[in-house]
């Protein structure tokens, strides 16, 4: 056998899938699945049931968790569904540049820098009228699917 060692560079996930299969009858409100190909959050799910052969159906409403678009489907309970890997991580924000850009610090102390600021007018207010008066904020992140984006925002007091 050979005595060299591979030396392998990481550059991704380990290919980790960005969803994974769930019965459409185990889904349930405010759990999170995917309606064309986006990660929404489950605000409402009605079963009806179907003729004699025919098999109960799973009518799913959702809430995109990015775009905040309302999404429908409808899926046979027996069958499944993709559901995304949601993650939710905490940055203190370090600064925001001109062009629509935060700064943000990681739990290793490294920095983050290519998270747009949020559309959401309410909390882009927020942000900006906090980093302003110099208070120290704390940003929360949502990533599904490859996407992130600022999702909420704590205030830990004065610098």
């Amino acid at each position: 056998m050979s005595d060299e060692e591979h030396h392998f560079e990481s550059k991704a996930d380990a290919g980790a899938s960005k969803t994974y299969p769930q019965q459409a009858g185990t889904i349930r409100k405010n759990g999170y699945i995917v309606i064309k190909n986006r990660p929404c959050k489950v605000v409402e799910v009605s079963t009806s049931k179907t003729g004699k052969h025919g098999h109960a159906k799973c009518h799913f409403v959702g809430i995109d968790i990015f775009t905040a678009k309302k999404l429908e489907d409808i899926v046979p309970s027996s069958h499944n569904c993709d559901v995304p890997h949601v993650n939710r991580t905490d940055y203190q924000l370090i600064d925001i540049s001109e062009d629509g850009f935060v700064s943000l610090l990681t739990e290793s102390g490294d920095t983050k820098d290519d998270l747009r600021l949020p559309t959401d007018e309410n909390l882009l207010k927020q942000i900006k009228d906090g980093f302003a008066e110099g208070k120290d904020l704390v940003v929360s992140v949502m990533s599904a699917m490859g996407e992130e984006q600022i999702c909420a925002l704590k205030d830990i007091g004065p610098k």
